[in-house]
């Protein structure tokens, strides 16, 4: 065998054997995706159970239930509309909601969709939500014509949930709330 024959098998050797490995190492990353569909229970603004699944909404991040905000000077439960808006959007029996990946908490990050709505995205368009990395310009488009928390002042969800840890000195509520996805 020649010299450039050789060199020629052994490229495509090496070339083979490197698609190989990639082909390994990109089936050993790929988890399988978990999708679900029905009728959804909102646990708050951002989080949602179905049977026994508990799912949070991914790149997003909605007041916390007991979290109230101002609008027109006045106190408004915008943690309990931000729940109630959730609940309108995933009632419907043709929503579906997948993902991959799990929190610190074991809740399954997913994205909603009825129909062709994104439903994160809705949440943080229609002000109920704020961004958590994935809907910049949905925020942008929510605060531009003051919808729901641009309408006034508010505490960034995270915010609230490192203040109420602060003051809550941790102990069992803490424990209790970190149980069923309160954080």
């Amino acid at each position: 065998m020649t010299r450039g024959l050789r060199t020629i098998r052994d490229g495509v050797t090496a070339f083979a054997m490197l698609a190989l490995i990639w082909l390994i190492a990109a089936k050993l990353n790929s988890d399988a995706e978990t999708v679900h569909s029905g009728a959804f229970h909102a646990a708050d603004g951002d989080s949602l159970t179905i049977g026994g699944e508990r799912m949070r909404l991914k790149g997003i991040d909605a007041p916390e239930l007991v979290q109230n905000c101002e609008r027109g000077g006045k106190s408004w439960a915008c943690g309990r509309e931000a729940r109630d808006a959730l609940q309108r959007l995933v009632s419907n029996a043709a929503t579906q909601c997948g993902g991959t990946e799990r929190d610190q908490y074991q809740r399954l990050l997913v994205i909603c969709r009825s129909g062709t709505l994104d439903i994160n995205g809705e949440m943080v368009r229609t002000g109920y939500a704020v961004s958590y990395g994935d809907y910049r310009r949905e925020e942008d488009e929510a605060r531009g014509v003051r919808s729901g928390l641009w309408a006034g002042t508010f505490e960034r969800p995270r915010d609230f949930r490192d203040d109420e840890r602060l003051h809550s000195g941790g102990g069992i509520v803490r424990m209790i709330g970190q149980a069923v996805g309160w954080n």
